[in-house]
């Protein structure tokens, strides 16, 4: 009996020494029903792409009606007129979606509690390579009129 205590506890304790689980859940998305007009400041980092930088988006019937680059970065981006190349909410949704469905190995969609629109998303299909992330956050999200951008350090 004086050996079985020493080993139980022994046991407990090195049961927390395994290894980690994965970083991030894969939760099913929470419903957020997307406006017919809504605005937001979206700075996008992280990777080798051409949507790098701080901007101001407005969107009008899911589609972008209006996007301002509000650094040097994103002016940049703006400049090489790619369609498309600044993505509505729900584009950034439906990417996180087929990210996850394709088995990436991080997929985060941080959400609002109100109304569950998304304020931050990370995709990293492959956690072995370099500079294939996404990294999105959202501020500055109105529902109507554009709002202007909260003031932040420009990079």
């Amino acid at each position: 009996m004086r050996r079985l205590v020493p080993c139980a506890l022994l046991s407990l304790l090195l049961g927390g020494c395994g290894e980690p689980g994965p970083s991030v859940m894969n939760e099913a998305p929470a419903t957020w029903t997307v406006p017919d007009k809504y605005a937001f400041t979206l700075t996008s980092e992280c990777g080798e792409r051409a949507l790098i930088g701080r901007f101001r988006v407005t969107v009008v019937g899911d589609k972008v009606t209006h996007a301002e680059g509000l650094d040097d970065s994103a002016r940049r981006a703006l400049l090489l007129r790619l369609a498309d190349l600044v993505p509505t909410l729900r584009q950034l949704e439906k990417q996180a979606e087929t990210a996850r469905g394709e088995g990436a190995d991080v997929v985060q969609v941080d959400r609002e509690p109100s109304d569950a629109h998304p304020t931050r998303i990370v995709i990293d299909p492959s956690s072995a390579a370099t500079d294939d992330e996404e990294c999105y956050t959202i501020q500055d999200y109105t529902i109507g009129l554009a709002a202007e951008p909260s003031a932040t350090a420009s990079r």
